[in-house]
């Protein structure tokens, strides 16, 4: 029995395969060792994924693409935390990007980039990464992804800067005052999640000059500080919901920009199957 995991901040989905090749899969929450101790990560595994596994001692090999697994120690807390799980498995542990680079250009060079809770890109040369442009967090980076759109949405409502129907809607919509978000945002844990959790407000009122244009710009960042970097004459595939939800918008950022979009899905996990 083997296991492939795509994992980003807001949830991770698990394709055990069985030996005769039947697939099962199994949603969990995100799983981010930038956010989460190791015994939290052990946690969320045999809690929410070890239930959904007949027989656990079968389980020979596990595939785990994630985020914030880019740097060694990062790696190696979550390998000691499936192994904790599954101690007769052999356990690879990869960045999401190279798990999303893989699913959108395979054996092919190409520029491949997660929009989603965060946002991160890379040149493909075929079998591995040559070329990041850092994601850096949604604090200083993840330009044009869900973090960062919620980000900017809740500074304009807060600051009175967007408009008043937009207010209206907002609040309408979600009951929280400044100090209620601040606390989410400052003291509480997965503040990226919190703030990605408005994505799909902007998303309801894309109509609106207001949401439209504060998306197309964060899209328009993303390409300027990142995708400019890689070699020219490549389309840029994309993975994760933010992109998938907003392709039109994308797509329309991408040709001002000079660039072309190629494949957009909303997880990379069947074509890594």
């Amino acid at each position: 029995m083997k296991i492939i995991a795509d994992s980003g901040s807001t949830k991770t989905k698990f394709a055990v395969v069985s030996d005769n090749g039947d697939v099962n899969f199994v949603l969990t929450d995100g799983i981010n060792p930038y956010y989460q101790s190791g015994d939290d990560i052990q946690k969320c595994l045999s809690t929410q994924l070890l239930p959904n596994i007949k027989v656990p001692e079968k389980v020979t090999s596990v595939e785990f693409y994630g985020a914030g697994c880019s740097v060694t120690d990062k790696i190696e807390t979550v390998k000691y935390a499936i192994k904790s799980i599954f101690p007769f498995a052999s356990v690879t542990v990869g960045s999401d990007m190279i798990g999303a680079a893989k699913a959108l250009c395979g054996k092919d060079k190409g520029i491949a980039c997660i929009m989603g809770t965060g946002s991160n890109s890379c040149f493909w040369d075929g079998t591995k990464i040559i070329q990041n442009v850092p994601a850096l967090g949604f604090i200083i980076g993840d330009e044009g992804s869900g973090a960062v759109l919620g980000k900017l949405l809740v500074a304009d409502i807060l600051k009175n800067q967007a408009p008043k129907d937009i207010q209206e809607l907002f609040y309408s919509k979600y009951n929280m005052d400044a100090a209620y978000i601040v606390d989410r945002i400052y003291k509480q844990p997965f503040p990226n999640r919190f703030l990605a959790s408005f994505a799909p407000f902007l998303s309801e009122n894309i109509e609106h000059q207001y949401c439209h244009s504060l998306v197309y710009n964060c899209f328009c960042g993303f390409i300027n500080r990142n995708l400019k970097q890689y070699p020219s004459g490549y389309k840029a595939n994309f993975t994760g919901s933010v992109a998938y939800y907003f392709r039109n918008i994308l797509a329309t950022a991408l040709a001002d920009c000079g660039m072309e979009l190629g494949i957009i899905e909303r997880e990379p996990m069947q074509r890594l199957l």
